[in-house]
C-alpha cells in the first residue's frame, strides 16, 4: 500500500458479500421481470436474447428507479416518515401490479430478515407494513436497512446492482435458457454497464422512471405454462 492511502474496510466488504450472498434471505434473488414469458412467447415478444434482457433492465428500469430510491433512501438516514413519503413514490411510479406486489414481498422478506436479526429500524418499519401505512418496497429496505448496517451508498448501490444482475442470471439458469457456466460471462459483462452506471449523480428529489415496456407485457401475462417458477 503507498503512504497516504486508505485502507480498504474490509469489515464493510464483508458484510457487503454476507447481505448480497444468495444464501442470505434478503428477498433480492426473487425477481425475474418477466423472464418466463419472454422465453416463452418469442412469436409474440420478439426473440429472446437473455443478455439483451438483462442490459435493458439495468439501464432503463434498476439505474433510473431501483438505483435512485435506494440511494434515497439511504440518504434519508432512518427519518421515518419520509421514508415512508418516499416508498408510497415507489409504488405510485410501478404500473405494473405484479411488479409492485414482487417489490413489495421481496422488501418483507428483507425487513422480516433483518427484524429476527434484532435490528430495531427493521422492527419499527415492518410494523409500518403490517399496519398499511407503507408498502414496504425492496429497494427502499435497501436503502434503509443498509445504511443502518454502516455500509456506504456506494457499497449499497453495488450490492443492489449485483442482485439485480444475478437475480435474473439466475432465473435463467434454472429456467434451462443457459448453462451454469455460460452464465458467467454474461454475468461480468453486464456487471461491467451496472458499474458504469452506478456513479451516475442522484439529487434528494429525483424522479423515478423506468421504460421496459417489453418486460412489462411479459410480467402481466397470464399463460406462463401454468406456474411461475419465480416472483415477478
Amino acid at each position: 500500500m503507498n503512504m497516504g492511502q486508505t485502507p480498504p474496510d474490509y469489515h464493510e466488504l464483508l458484510s457487503a458479500f454476507q447481505f448480497t450472498d444468495s444464501a442470505f434471505p434478503s428477498g433480492g434473488f426473487a425477481f425475474s421481470q418477466g423472464l418466463e414469458a419472454a422465453s416463452e412467447h418469442e412469436e409474440q415478444l420478439g426473440p429472446f436474447e437473455l443478455e439483451a434482457m438483462m442490459r435493458s433492465q439495468i439501464q432503463h428500469r434498476w439505474a433510473c428507479s431501483d438505483r435512485v430510491a435506494l440511494i434515497r433512501a439511504h440518504r434519508l438516514q432512518g427519518e421515518l416518515q419520509q421514508i415512508i413519503e418516499l416508498d408510497h413514490e415507489v409504488e405510485a411510479s410501478t404500473l405494473i401490479e405484479a411488479l409492485r406486489i414482487g417489490s413489495r414481498r421481496n422488501g418483507s422478506a428483507m425487513l422480516i430478515a433483518h427484524e429476527r436479526m434484532g435490528m430495531e429500524r427493521a422492527k419499527l418499519y415492518r410494523q409500518q407494513v403490517r399496519q398499511q401505512t407503507a408498502p414496504g418496497h425492496l429497494a427502499v429496505m435497501q436503502g434503509l436497512i443498509w445504511q443502518q448496517l454502516g455500509l456506504s451508498q456506494e457499497s449499497a448501490i453495488a450490492m443492489s446492482g449485483y442482485q439485480a444482475v444475478m437475480s435474473l442470471s439466475t432465473a435463467a439458469v434454472r429456467l434451462g435458457l443457459i448453462g451454469a457456466l455460460e452464465v458467467q460471462a454474461v454475468i461480468r459483462d453486464v456487471l461491467q454497464l451496472v458499474g458504469d452506471l452506478s456513479s451516475a449523480p442522484v439529487s434528494h428529489d429525483d424522479p423515478l422512471s423506468s421504460f421496459v415496456p417489453l418486460s412489462e407485457i411479459a410480467v402481466s401475462w397470464k399463460d406462463t405454462g401454468g406456474q411461475r417458477l419465480f416472483s415477478n
